[in-house]
């Protein structure tokens, strides 16, 4: 067993992988997109509504999202409706956003405002 909690490190590939997840991640916009996928699936349309982003922008994060494996797509007649297939993708998203939007509650203020988020 070893001596880190039991838990052997990942492979290299894994590191790899997980931080070009997260490198996608990085990008508010596609993280806000996640996020909202995270709550059901929906079309371009009103992700973009959403989100507050021009549609071309939405559909090119999506379309990299959907290349990582992120997300999927069915077609619906003449729509394409995006959601999130691995449920383990929902949980970080979730945990990840929540847990930075409670901190950032309970912050003091000078903290928030440092950070951008009103008092």
């Amino acid at each position: 067993m070893a001596e880190n909690g039991g838990f052997e490190d990942p492979s290299a590939d894994v590191l790899a992988a997980a931080a070009a997840t997260f490198g996608l991640l990085a990008s508010s916009a596609r993280l806000h997109l996640m996020w909202a996928l995270a709550q059901g699936e929906s079309d371009v349309t009103h992700l973009a509504d959403r989100v507050g982003g021009a549609l071309p922008a939405v559909s090119q994060h999506l379309a990299k999202l959907k290349l990582a494996g992120l997300v999927s797509s069915r077609r619906e007649g003449r729509r394409q409706v995006y959601y999130i297939d691995d449920p383990d993708i929902v949980i970080v998203v979730r945990v990840l956003v929540g847990q930075l939007t409670a901190r950032s509650q309970h912050a003091p203020s000078y903290v928030r405002q440092l950070h951008g988020v009103e008092a």
